[in-house]
């Protein structure tokens, strides 16, 4: 009880700004120690969900107009979410709520808000109206009477708009409420008020029309207001469902051979779900999900209509509809349609969630991991198209987790760490340990200490190890935090020698040769447990005669698609000694020629699953270096990938919720481009040729290009640890750069890699400013100015200077942190960074969005890190005139999220700062006066009374930073 008074005082306006931040759910959950399982109302929340509906109820009156995506626009539609979401769990009472709500509106005369306060009340009027009293609702009649004075009725909006939805809520409200009091014999007739009567009289007639179009938001009106009234509610979902379910009769083709789709391919627009209420939604998403389950038991050979696809993909966005939506996806429908062996089901729910979903929690990621590495043993999922499927999946599942996400979900698997780790796929573990190596070194879980005993990676890398033995090459090592390092020389494991390999792949040659009865060619090279070197074998045949006989496409088919992966890990081992050996030119162009034949025109392995082995192999030195060689041949040197790359760039955007035409685009490009998964150009090459038709599962968004996206993500990275190909890096980046357009999370992985790899890049700028420009560069036509590096950064930093790169000044940095303290921080906007739809955004809110991006733009600067951490502590320790002295705190508590959230010799600075404040001699002089030395420490006092010094700055700023330090960086302050 002896802390100064001032920190007593409830921390209202910190709650607050955490309620305004999209996905802040959970959040606001902790600390306020609300659990779902626990009914218990909570005052203090409903008074700050209250006060945000008023300041929305504010901004919509200074507001011009209210347009599509505008910032109010935002605001009410995050408020929905929220309001739904606490009050649904009864953390917050609804009629306690609307009277507070009446009380701080009365006599303000905010009335051009009313229509979105109204549509937020319907969400949660109409969803749960059914099971709750008539008399809780009735509160909001008295809102209508206070905010909706008007005598003569309110004409009808135009209904070509979707905010018309908003104008009909009160309308729909009356009416939802006017159906309970009817269902429940109510005594209570609430007369329809005048001022609405023609938005009723309008929507009765609506319904009266039996043929309706989807050419205006009249469907979402209806929708909206009889919901609850299931004779009425049939006919407008009906439409709605109709539209994008396609009838039995119109078919049209999907990529690959023998596979068919219901004919509707034009999705619902987002406007459209936008426009309807949660209530809505959810009928319209358990249609849907019942739909799929229905096809899947029904085992139907007709694919989903891809509008269905689309549409249930943009469902799945909505917080608001959790339960039904991402929670039901993971946990009945994936289940349900894998039981019932619907593949090309199974193959779709995938592809959905590898390219259309976003924002998706941990948990549930994790969860579909474990599902995948279970369906990866089935022996039905051994099939070309779903075993590339699943395993290209996971590989996203893994790549993809972030940084502070990797131990608190691994640590829920720790009593059996099998079910998340592959049990066969050496790739997928491998992948796994970087991900684990890139965030303990992003979170500084290790720093400070020097073996993984007795930590939550233990158990994990000892089954990988038991799983998939392998090893890592010196320059990936270097990289791993030292722990890591030290396990993996503790447990290594011996390689097959190259000479061995050539051996044995000479005398199964020799075998294939000397035989000559077809069943026993083909039982000894496909029988399960003979060495995986058939590809090796079919490389030496084309090298010698320049084609494959049909016996070796039998063996191929027979060794199935699982088998086939670890033939494709000795073949990429293989090809390293082959191009090592080779005498170059004649015969080097042979083997080149070759290579891309078994890719593009024999179909025998997809270019992305080559590169995912070539790229995860443990060559050191100079094979490592022939190992990239090849993967720069296979990328750049036909014209078969960078020709897809170029088209599918310019073709298509990423911002897949604003297109109708995706499905057109597709198919376009798969026509021009067909993706071969069987061997079919084996097939047909082979003499006497095989007539093949195989069946394709259905493919509604991926391609190559897409899919080697993750596996670019881990080729840069493996470039950037071997000094000697950073050219070869400069040049793949300049050629396929572009696809980053497409990427899920180009900012955050910029982040990672120059994060993990500072040491690395420290001497090469150049390489730093190439990879920030080719992916930052890639999205230039689909974002705003500004929407990630700063104006000065892209003049004075994007031009090469080899001899003397910008150095920065004073005013660069205060302006930089500057753009994370002002909007996002204070809440005020708009901000320095452009608006934008956050549930479709890399980053769930405008703060996170503004710290990544700064930190990347830091890190990219060709300054060393401790003169911009220097630089950095110098914005507020430096008499700034770019920094308020009112609001100080709020850049100190920036530079402490900043700082912390970049590699060590940034933050370390801090530690010499105080060394040199301790020694400095207005704290080393024999001098005592009165209280010394708490004034002199006293931050608040010294800074309001204009004396302050620079000790009392450097306490309260390593408070800051301390403050937003990681276990592991507060575990360096003693040394």
């Amino acid at each position: 009880g002896f802390l100064p008074k001032d920190l007593f005082e409830p921390q209202t306006a910190l709650l607050r700004y955490v309620l305004e931040q999209p996905y802040s759910r959970d959040m606001v959950c902790n600390m306020l120690g609300l659990n779902k399982q626990h009914k218990q109302r909570c005052p203090v929340l409903e008074d700050q969900l209250v006060d945000l509906v008023v300041y929305a109820m504010e901004r919509s009156e200074t507001e011009e107009k209210f347009d599509d995506g505008g910032t109010s626009q935002l605001l009410w539609q995050h408020l929905s979410s929220q309001l739904i979401f606490f009050v649904l769990f009864q953390f917050a009472s609804f009629p306690h709520m609307v009277l507070s709500l009446h009380q701080k509106l009365a006599g303000r005369g905010l009335i051009k808000g009313r229509d979105h306060l109204m549509w937020v009340l319907l969400q949660f009027i109409s969803g749960s109206i059914q099971k709750n009293a008539l008399a809780d609702f009735l509160p909001v009649m008295k809102l209508f009477d206070l905010l909706y004075p008007e005598k003569e009725c309110i004409p009808v909006p135009d209904i070509n708009k979707p905010q018309s939805t908003h104008a009909f809520a009160m309308t729909c409200i009356w009416i939802h409420l006017n159906r309970k009091a009817h269902s429940d014999n109510s005594k209570l007739q609430i007369p329809i008020p005048h001022s609405l009567k023609l938005h009723h009289e309008f929507l009765q007639q609506s319904l009266r029309n039996k043929s309706l179009q989807m050419n205006d938001y009249k469907i979402a009106l209806l929708c909206n207001a009889y919901s609850t009234n299931s004779e009425c509610f049939t006919l407008p979902m009906g439409v709605l469902v109709e539209t994008i379910y396609g009838n039995g009769n119109v078919r049209i083709p999907l990529p690959g051979t023998n596979c068919m789709a219901s004919g509707s391919i034009t999705p619902l627009p987002m406007n459209l779900l936008d426009s309807l209420t949660v209530h809505a939604k959810m009928s319209l998403i358990h249609s849907i999900a019942t739909r799929v389950i229905k096809l899947a038991h029904a085992k139907s050979s007709l694919a989903l209509a891809p509008a269905l696809v689309e549409t249930y993909s943009r469902l799945l966005v909505y917080m608001e509809i959790e339960s039904l939506g991402i929670k039901g996806f993971i946990s009945q429908l994936l289940p349900t349609v894998f039981k019932s062996h619907a593949w090309g089901i199974l193959h779709t729910l995938l592809e959905m969630f590898s390219y259309r979903m976003h924002h998706i929690q941990p948990h549930y990621r994790v969860q579909l991991l474990s599902h995948l590495h279970s369906l990866a043993a089935v022996p039905q999922t051994n099939q070309n198209q779903l075993h590339l499927c699943v395993e290209s999946t996971a590989l996203r599942l893994i790549t993809a987790l972030g940084s502070s996400e990797v131990q608190p979900q691994f640590t829920r698997f720790l009593s059996d760490p099998k079910t998340v780790l592959s049990a066969e796929s050496e790739e997928l573990n491998r992948a796994l340990i970087l991900t684990l190596a890139r965030a303990t070194h992003v979170t500084d879980f290790f720093t400070g200490s020097d073996s993984i005993q007795g930590t939550w990676c233990k158990d994990i890398l000892q089954t990988i190890m038991s799983f998939t033995p392998h090893n890592w090459a010196s320059h990936t090592l270097d990289c791993f935090p030292a722990p890591l390092q030290v396990f993996f020389k503790q447990n290594n494991v011996p390689q097959e020698s190259r000479f061995n390999l050539k051996k044995n792949v000479e005398e199964e040659y020799r075998k294939w040769k000397s035989m000559s009865n077809e069943n026993d060619i083909i039982t000894h090279f496909s029988i399960q447990g003979s060495p995986p070197l058939f590809l090796c074998l079919l490389w030496k045949m084309l090298l010698d005669t320049d084609h494959i006989n049909q016996i070796g496409y039998r063996v191929l088919e027979r060794i199935g698609a699982r088998a086939l992966v670890a033939h494709v890990r000795t073949f990429a081992d293989f090809l390293v000694y082959e191009f090592s050996t080779s005498a170059g030119g004649q015969q080097l162009n042979k083997c080149i020629e070759i290579l891309n034949d078994m890719v593009w025109k024999y179909n025998i392995v997809t270019l992305d699953r080559l590169i995912l082995c070539l790229a995860m192999r443990s060559h050191e030195g100079n094979e490592a270096q022939v190992c990239y060689f090849i993967i720069q041949l296979l990328l750049l040197k036909p014209n078969d990938f960078r020709n897809r790359v170029s088209d599918f760039v310019k073709e298509n955007s990423p911002e897949h919720w604003l297109q109708n035409d995706w499905h057109t685009k597709h198919m376009s490009y798969h026509k021009k481009y067909p993706e071969k998964l069987y061997f079919e150009g084996l097939a047909e090459q082979v003499n006497p040729p095989v007539q093949i038709q195989p069946q394709y599962l259905p493919i509604y968004f991926g391609n190559v290009c897409l899919r080697f996206l993750p596996v670019f993500d881990i080729v840069i990275h493996r470039f950037l640890e071997l000094l000697p190909v950073s050219k070869s890096l400069e040049t793949l980046l300049d050629h396929l750069g572009g696809l980053y357009k497409f990427h899920d999370r180009p900012v955050t992985y910029l982040y990672n890699t120059l994060h993990y790899y500072e040491l690395q890049l420290r001497e090469r700028p150049n390489l730093k400013r190439k990879l920030v420009h080719a992916i930052i560069g890639s999205l230039k036509d689909n974002r705003p100015l500004g929407w990630c590096l700063s104006d000065t950064y892209l003049k004075c930093a994007m031009n090469a200077r080899e001899e003397n790169p910008w150095v920065p000044d004073d005013a660069y940095y205060c302006k930089l942190i500057g753009r994370l303290v002002l909007p996002p921080m204070a809440g005020k906007s708009p901000g320095p960074f452009p608006n934008c739809d956050w549930r479709f955004n890399e980053f769930p809110n405008p703060a996170a969005h503004a710290l990544h991006v700064t930190c990347v733009e830091l890190m990219a600067l060709a300054v060393p890190g401790k003169d911009v951490g220097n630089a950095l502590l110098d914005v507020v320790l430096k008499s700034q005139p770019l920094v308020p002295r009112e609001n100080i705190t709020a850049w100190m508590n920036a530079i402490g999220l900043i700082i912390t959230a970049l590699p060590e010799p940034y933050w370390i600075v801090l530690h010499d700062r105080i060394v040199s404040v301790i020694n400095s001699p207005s704290l080393t002089s024999e001098t005592e006066w009165v209280g010394y030395p708490f004034q002199l420490f006293d931050f608040t006092a010294c800074h309001q009374s204009y004396s302050e010094m620079s000790c009392s700055y450097t306490l309260a700023l390593a408070h800051a930073v301390w403050h937003h330090s990681s276990i592991g960086q507060l575990s360096l302050i003693p040394k």
